[in-house]
């Protein structure tokens, strides 16, 4: 790996290649209802300023498990993330990273993303297991 691969800003996003496409591939494995929390999650976090590439790989990683973890105990969606999902994603966020500039619009597409994974826009709530 060159020394642009790994001070890059990709690198400082992500993290490693290898362990990003692990990360996406695990969540791929996820119920229908738990993948969409986390892809909202996730398209949340990028928001936020990297303190660096291990870090946030482990941060990724850590979200992963946490929905592994709550799929296979059938926590519903807002069991995880609770009413305020917002909330949850800084609180998470703030365990790995000194914080970032997240602007309405993104705040605004985590929590439709949550009301999706949860099934509140379909008017049933999230039975899934």
């Amino acid at each position: 790996m060159s020394g642009d691969e790994k001070t890059g800003f990709l690198m400082k996003v992500i993290g490693p290649k290898k362990r990003w496409r692990a990360y996406k591939g695990r969540v791929k494995e996820l119920p229908e209802s738990h993948r969409t929390a986390v892809e909202a999650v996730e398209r949340y976090l990028m928001h936020f300023v990297p303190t660096d590439g291990d870090s946030n790989a482990a941060m990724f990683e850590d979200l992963a498990d946490l929905f592994e973890q709550a799929a296979a105990d059938g926590a519903l969606i807002r069991s995880i993330v609770g009413e305020d999902p917002v909330a949850f994603a800084d609180e998470f966020a703030q365990n790995y990273s000194d914080g970032g500039y997240v602007p309405a619009r993104a705040r605004k597409q985590l929590t439709e993303g949550i009301e999706r994974a949860a099934g509140i826009k379909a008017g049933n709530e999230d039975t899934t297991v």
